[in-house]
């Protein structure tokens, strides 16, 4: 038995008065030991995960649609990514034009979607992509009412200040994994480079969405390591990925992270992080399955982006929102006052 365990021999006991009660994030060790729980105490862990998510967050589910404005061909080589130029990977570098950005726009708003995220896989922008990013907002603003967020790597706070005045709502910049294991997993650049970037996106008020992939080899240590790292950063929405093991990439034959144990790191983060909003990302299909996301959806997740990812299929907008009735939970209205 742990340290961990030892000293939290009732982890769910103390997580409902700290966690539940006083809405006090759960330490390293104390997430550690609600990631060693053992699987029979599962339903009792995604119960207490989805009061704490009711408590601090409500009943609503923020729904986001995402679309790349820059695919493939990134000089990093980030070793999930099959964007990566470095890797034989079947994805190649391919840009998106204005009209289907703001078509794509224009759908996603349609599934009742609040939030649009324009990704591009790149270090960080170049001037040709911060002024395609410019026009293209400019676009959907004068179609479609929804909030924009973006994706574009790690920048510099000339580019930071640029997209605080394009009026950009929220910017996402994932830590990936604990910052031990970062290193393991992309060697291009550092896990400081990345929380520079964020730094500087909280501090000019833009939301920070920061999250990361499980399932990259890392030890429930690491991914205790993680969330309070997360915690630390205090983001706004932390989108939660299951690897989805990509031919060509060096962790393409990664085994999944088994459903038992992808339930118990969801719960583990909502109690990390009570009153952030936890986003169903990358993998939950392949990881979770139907029945798997819906006990995630009521163990802890308040948030989903709907339909396909960046370089993998997704389930049907449909589907999704029919999930989300099925389970009675009202989608997030969307404020354009935000």
């Amino acid at each position: 038995m742990t340290q961990a365990a030892i000293d939290n021999s009732d982890i769910l006991a103390v997580a409902r008065e700290q966690v539940l009660e006083r809405g006090e994030g759960l330490n390293k060790d104390q997430v550690l030991a609600v990631l060693e729980l053992p699987e029979d105490r599962l339903d009792e862990l995604l119960e207490l995960a989805h009061e704490v998510r009711m408590r601090w967050n409500g009943p609503e589910v923020d729904v986001e649609g995402i679309i790349s404005l820059k695919t493939g061909g990134c000089p990093e080589d980030c070793h999930f990514c099959s964007q990566s130029g470095l890797f034989a990977s079947p994805v190649r570098s391919a840009w998106l034009d204005i009209d289907n950005l703001v078509e794509s726009a224009k759908q996603t708003a349609k599934s009742g979607a609040t939030e649009f995220c324009i990704v591009a896989a790149v270090r960080g922008p170049d001037e040709r992509l911060m002024s395609q990013l410019a026009a293209g907002i400019e676009a959907i603003r004068s179609e479609v009412d929804i909030q924009i967020a973006a994706s574009l790597g790690m920048l510099t706070q000339d580019q930071v200040n640029r997209l605080a005045e394009m009026g950009v709502h929220r910017y996402n910049h994932n830590l990936e994994t604990a910052r031990s294991h970062f290193p393991n997993v992309v060697t291009t650049h550092t896990w400081e480079e990345r929380w520079e970037t964020l730094t500087m996106v909280r501090d000019a008020g833009i939301e920070m969405c920061c999250g990361g992939i499980l399932g990259m080899g890392e030890t429930l240590e690491q991914r205790a390591e993680f969330a309070v790292e997360l915690a630390e950063l205090n983001p706004d929405e932390v989108p939660l990925n299951f690897l989805n093991p990509r031919p060509g990439t060096p962790l393409a034959d990664a085994e999944l992270v088994p459903v038992a144990e992808a339930l118990t790191a969801i719960a583990a983060f909502r109690l990390a992080l009570p009153r952030t909003m936890l986003r169903f990302s990358g993998g939950r299909e392949i990881t979770l399955g139907d029945l798997g996301a819906k006990r995630g959806l009521l163990g802890g997740i308040n948030a989903v982006i709907v339909g396909n990812y960046l370089t993998t299929l997704g389930r049907s907008i449909d589907d999704d929102l029919e999930m989300l009735d099925e389970l009675q939970m009202p989608l997030k209205a969307f404020n354009a006052s935000l």
